[in-house]
């Protein structure tokens, strides 16, 4: 079980250190995902990101420090180059997409392809629908959701993860 924020204590011994990226379309809500996840924050100014950024937490599982490095990627394509180096190294993915623009959904074999040319074989991938306050907007059914993750072509699921997915999507 994760406890506390970890946004304190510089001198915390620490077990584990995790590389994760976050990675999508330009304006499909990365660096606010990043935000809320290390600072508890949230901007409805947000800016582009220009090439990467990261951040850090530290969270308490199961009695061992983990800290984790967040790498918020530019989703423009002229960034493609700089952020491809970023994926090596990376234990996990969080490829993100906006429920309310078809589009970024569209592209998530473009960059699963990508992290396949550039991540390690073995990287977890979460997929993230977001924006969901967009609901009244949706351009992504959750049908459509479903469907992709099932495809395994793209991706091979642990059966408890598979159920743990379809159990968070809504029918």
């Amino acid at each position: 079980m994760a406890s506390g924020g970890g946004y304190g204590d510089p001198n915390q011994k620490i077990d584990y250190v995790f590389k994760v990226v976050l990675i999508g379309d330009s304006a499909v809500g990365k660096s606010q995902i990043l935000a809320r996840f290390a600072r508890n924050e949230f901007s409805l100014d947000s800016k582009a990101t220009i090439g990467v950024e990261f951040q850090t937490r530290t969270l308490v599982i199961e009695h061992k420090s983990v800290k984790a490095q967040i790498w918020d990627t530019a989703g423009q394509e002229r960034y493609r180059a700089v952020t491809s180096a970023y994926y090596r190294g990376a234990v996990g993915a969080m490829l993100v997409y906006d429920i309310s623009k078809r589009q970024t959904f569209d592209h998530i074999p473009r960059w699963l392809e990508e992290l396949r040319g550039h991540a390690d074989k073995n990287i977890v991938i979460i997929l993230i629908g977001n924006k969901s306050d967009l609901e009244n907007q949706r351009a992504v059914s959750t049908r459509m959701q479903k469907n992709l993750l099932k495809r395994k072509d793209y991706f091979s699921w642990r059966p408890q993860l598979w159920k743990l997915l379809m159990w968070r999507l809504p029918s």
